[in-house]
């Protein structure tokens, strides 16, 4: 019973962070199945992903509601994700607890740079694509914007993380979209890729049903609660505490890794 209040607990805390700094938690989520649980790097991934995709499920179709989703764009973009996360979720099975420990650890230190620096380069976009550009998949900026969602798709199935917080900023600093509709776009990609992953690691029975129901329905809550704190809160002195908490996760396991 009190495991099951912590689950919640930790979901309501990662669903309020993670919607308030646009990233879907599965950076905080990770860590907390592999220190609290002992998870296997598998089961956690696993776990992980599945309630990113409850998370990313439920803001798309608020976004699909309010009409900001760019469907043309976001399916080119799922159509690429999906092998990618195809590929991350068979890549994680052949990693160790070592190694799996290492590379993520290197990989949180990088996010926690991201996380420190914000999500735009200025604020604004480097350049200003044209429709046409837009909306051919032959076009330089969308060709660009196909082979980083595929690494995004990597990256989410083999850490178990969402990549919006890759996605989001290529979207608005690279392809000059409205903030507003890129993370609409963006949370709609990522309910494709980690269902996708998702379905893999359940059939491979490296999801904890009861863990990723019960975190999962703390971050859909947590979620609701963040987006009306974030009408009233800055989000960058939130982002900077995260950057400093991921760090030191990643920290953590560098040592373990060490020690062995």
């Amino acid at each position: 019973m009190l495991t099951t209040a912590l689950l919640f607990a930790a979901g309501l805390g990662v669903g309020t962070l993670g919607t308030l700094i646009g990233a879907g938690g599965g950076c905080m989520i990770v860590p907390l199945l592999l220190f609290g649980l002992h998870f296997t790097p598998q089961k956690a991934v696993g776990t992980s992903l599945s309630v990113v995709f409850l998370n990313a499920l439920s803001g798309s179709i608020a976004y699909m509601i309010q009409r900001r989703v760019l469907y043309r764009m976001g399916l080119a973009f799922a159509i690429v994700t999906i092998p990618g996360a195809l590929l991350g979720a068979t890549l994680v099975q052949y990693l160790g607890s070592r190694w799996f420990t290492f590379l993520f650890a290197l990989f949180l230190l990088a996010l926690a740079g991201l996380l420190h620096k914000g999500q735009t380069v200025g604020g604004a976009a480097l350049r200003n694509p044209t429709s046409a550009e837009l909306g051919s998949l032959n076009s330089p900026v969308m060709r660009l914007g196909m082979v980083l969602s595929f690494l995004v798709g990597i990256i989410s199935s083999l850490f178990g993380i969402g990549g919006g917080i890759v996605h989001v900023p290529f979207l608005i600093v690279i392809l000059g979209l409205p903030v507003h509709a890129a993370t609409a776009t963006s949370h709609f990609v990522l309910a494709i890729t980690s269902l996708a992953g998702t379905l893999i690691f359940l059939r491979n029975g490296q999801v904890v049903l009861h863990v990723a129901a019960v975190m999962g329905v703390g971050v859909l809550l947590g979620a609701q609660a963040g987006a009306k704190l974030s009408t009233r809160m800055r989000s960058e002195p939130i982002r900077r505490v995260l950057a400093l908490a991921v760090s030191a996760f990643a920290l953590v396991l560098l040592f373990r890794h060490v020690i062995g």
